[in-house]
């Protein structure tokens, strides 16, 4: 070596020597007093900041019953007391780490100057001697204060002689703040494992499927050896290197007297033991699994609707305990998946359910033939199929319960004799879905429909056309009593989201070429005067088809359908969910006479009466079929008294077309041959029969005179 690098090099030596011995000199001269006194006013800010602030905690959602179904978190991490930290992990740590823990003031000022030298002399500053407390500074400032901003996680780990002071100086101050237990704790909940694993908790569960407490010597010393270097000494990637980490910190044990050397070999003689597999616990609604991941993105969406932040949900530390039943979320799955196999191209089933009652709807299931992930391959899908506004071609005749409710409402009763022709030619709604045009307006179209098919009497009760669907029948009601009331019907009783969406199911689109998309469904059908409302052609929730059916059988109140029955901070305080309050949207004798009204469709002619008696259903209810015009999609509401819920079928693939289910299994055909009685109501009879075996059977409610016959 040249005299001149030589001499640079001594001068090096002396300059570090002399600014470590300077910092030395602190706590002798002043104490812990004088050293904050001293310390300045940007370490003293970044201080209280690290001792206030604390580290992420993942949110736990939970089922109706207390038991976790799926977590939120960036940082998996859990926090875990003192006195739940075995001692022997806190003697691998100590040993490894810093053994003059309980001896210095947050800095090892001797260790740090023997550092220092070998790191001038090779020309680096990567060897640390950093305590723990000075890893604690570090690792809440990479991982907790500067874990959005990559360019300050780089600041807080650039080796500069600079940022080593600055975490010094910040380490004494907050050794004089906190007692070494706490420091130790803190540092044992902050520290990172490797990927998403952070403190001692989560790495115990996610290696061992144990806990803190009950960690092993060959166990702790592993994730004591690991804090070294997670990625490198990462015990699955690498065995062999975390084995020999491992061994080394249980020599250190021994050397440090926390082991006797015949503990310490039959503890490196000890297999890694790992979990099989090594995973920590898995992160969001993907996480929550195939059959539940729908409604734990309905309970992030509701969350994030009503105030919540993702990102505090993700580091918040909440427990959310839900609505979730998950034995009736179990036979809603496999009466979807009876009904449309997973694997069936271009078809989904949906089904969601929602307990009626007059101070909340709660949402018990949501779930869908398609199972819930991300592997399109296996039929997967991220999409809300049960709770958003999926079904894009409509719930067909289930949109009449609307039109009944409104000519109730303006003064027709349940047994009423309403007009039912095999075909009919409105000359009242125009411009809409044109079917036929007139005779004597050039370039204006009357709406002409009929009756599927020519078997219906020319007249007969509202409560028997409910039970029986006939078109026409409805179409007139529509023209008595407006169409504008019959689409406010459907908002009022519950279709409140999906009449907000355009007629593509989505937003409104104010740059969109075509008007209609421009606006929602409800402006859509009244501007356009469109009599097909009746016929339920546009896009539907399966879920908010289920809160209609919990309205109408909560004697008229509508409630929003929670997924919510409590939020809990980190500290065991609730948090409130802001919720809309439930309405009276129509009269409790109306909705009474409503439910008599749909009582016999699963009766005699009822379009559902065939599923009824393949289930053995005998409970009074309430229920409706619906089939769209090109038999693209079909669906079917019911409730009791104790639960309501809806199934839609559609098309969920890119080419759509009838869907056929006679003779062979559900498929995309040409014609299709679906209807509201068939799958769909087939799906809600299997899950609903199981729902009530327990159950005692509850009457349908009376029905007031002037709703009857006025």
């Amino acid at each position: 070596m040249r005299r001149a690098d030589c001499v640079a090099k001594l001068a090096g030596l002396c300059l570090v020597a002399g600014l470590l011995l300077a910092g030395l000199a602190l706590p002798v001269v002043g104490a812990a007093g004088l050293v904050s006194n001293r310390v300045g006013d940007r370490v003293a800010m970044t201080s209280v900041q690290l001792i206030d602030t604390p580290p992420p905690l993942m949110s736990t959602i939970t089922d109706k019953d207390g038991q976790p179904f799926a977590y939120l978190y960036d940082q998996y991490r859990v926090l875990t007391p003192p006195g739940e930290v075995a001692q022997v992990m806190k003697d691998a740590l100590l040993s490894t780490e810093d053994r003059r823990f309980y001896e210095h003031n947050g800095v090892d000022w001797l260790a740090t100057i023997r550092a220092a030298m070998r790191n001038q002399s090779d020309g680096s500053v990567s060897q640390g001697a950093s305590t723990i407390t000075q890893q604690y500074v570090k690792n809440h400032l990479v991982h907790v204060l500067e874990r959005d901003d990559k360019g300050g996680q780089v600041k807080a780990q650039e080796q500069t002689i600079s940022r080593k002071l600055r975490e010094a100086r910040i380490a004494m101050h907050v050794e004089s703040q906190l007692t070494k237990d706490e420091i130790l704790t803190r540092y044992l909940d902050v520290v990172p494992f490797g990927g998403t694993i952070f403190g001692i908790a989560a790495a115990s569960q996610a290696y061992f499927d144990t806990t803190p407490k009950a960690l092993t010597v060959p166990q702790a010393a592993m994730l004591a050896g690991m804090v070294n270097s997670p990625t490198f000494l990462d015990p699955e990637a690498r065995p062999d290197k975390a084995t020999e980490r491992r061994n080394m910190v249980i020599d250190l044990m021994a050397a440090n007297n926390k082991l006797s050397p015949e503990q310490a070999e039959a503890a490196k003689r000890a297999p890694l033991g790992l979990a099989t597999p090594v995973r920590p616990l898995p992160t969001g609604c993907v996480g929550a699994g195939p059959e539940t991941g729908f409604f734990c993105s309905y309970v992030v969406n509701y969350l994030t609707a009503n105030g919540f932040d993702l990102d505090d949900l993700k580091a918040g530390g909440y427990r959310i305990e839900t609505t979730l039943d998950r034995t009736l979320t179990q036979h809603a799955k496999r009466a979807a998946e009876a009904q449309v196999p997973k694997t069936t191209p271009g078809i989904a089933n949906t089904a969601a359910v929602v307990k009626p009652g007059r101070e909340r709807h709660e949402v018990v299931a949501l779930v869908a033939s398609r199972d819930y992930g991300l592997k399109k391959e296996e039929f997967q899908t991220q999409f809300d199929l049960p709770s958003a506004v999926e079904n894009k071609f409509g719930a067909g005749s289930v949109y009449k319960v609307f039109t009944a409710a409104a000519a109730l409402e303006k003064g027709i009763g349940i047994e009423s004799m309403i007009a039912t022709p095999n075909s009919y030619v409105s000359r009242v709604f125009r411009g809409g879905a044109a079917s036929c045009p007139s005779t004597g307006e050039q370039a204006t179209y009357w709406y002409c429909l009929s009756n599927h098919d020519d078997s219906y009497a020319p007249q007969m009760t509202l409560k028997q056309a409910l039970a029986t669907s006939p078109n026409t029948g409805f179409v007139i009601l529509e023209e008595k009593v407006g169409l504008d009331a019959v689409v406010d019907m459907a908002s009022r009783l519950g279709m409140r989201e999906t009449m907000a969406t355009n007629i593509a199911g989505v937003a409104p689109d104010q740059s969109a070429d075509r008007k209609d998309l421009q606006v929602s469904q409800a402006d859509f059908y009244k501007s356009a005067g469109n009599a097909s409302f009746t016929l339920g052609p546009a896009p539907t929730s399966t879920l908010e088809l289920a809160n209609v059916a919990a309205t109408i059988a909560s004697s008229g109140t509508w409630c929003r359908p929670t997924p919510i029955r409590k939020v809990v901070d980190r500290h065991g305080a609730e948090v409130a969910v802001r919720e809309p309050p439930c309405e009276q949207v129509v009269e409790e004798g109306l909705a009474n006479a409503l439910v008599v009204g749909l009582s016999e469709d699963d009766q005699d002619r009822g379009t559902a009466a065939a599923a009824a008696k393949q289930y053995d259903w005998k409970r009074p209810a309430l229920g409706k079929t619906g089939t769209t015009e090109e038999y693209k999609s079909a669906a079917f509401i019911g409730a009791t008294l104790d639960y309501a819920g809806a199934v839609q079928v559609f098309n969920d693939g890119i080419t759509p077309r009838g869907i056929c289910v006679n003779s062979g299994p559900p498929r995309l055909c040409a014609e299709g041959d679906i209807y509201g009685g068939t799958l769909p109501a087939r799906t809600w009879f299997e899950f609903m029969t199981k729902a009530h075996e327990n159950l005692p059977e509850k009457p349908l409610p009376p029905v007031e005179p002037r709703y009857r016959l006025p």
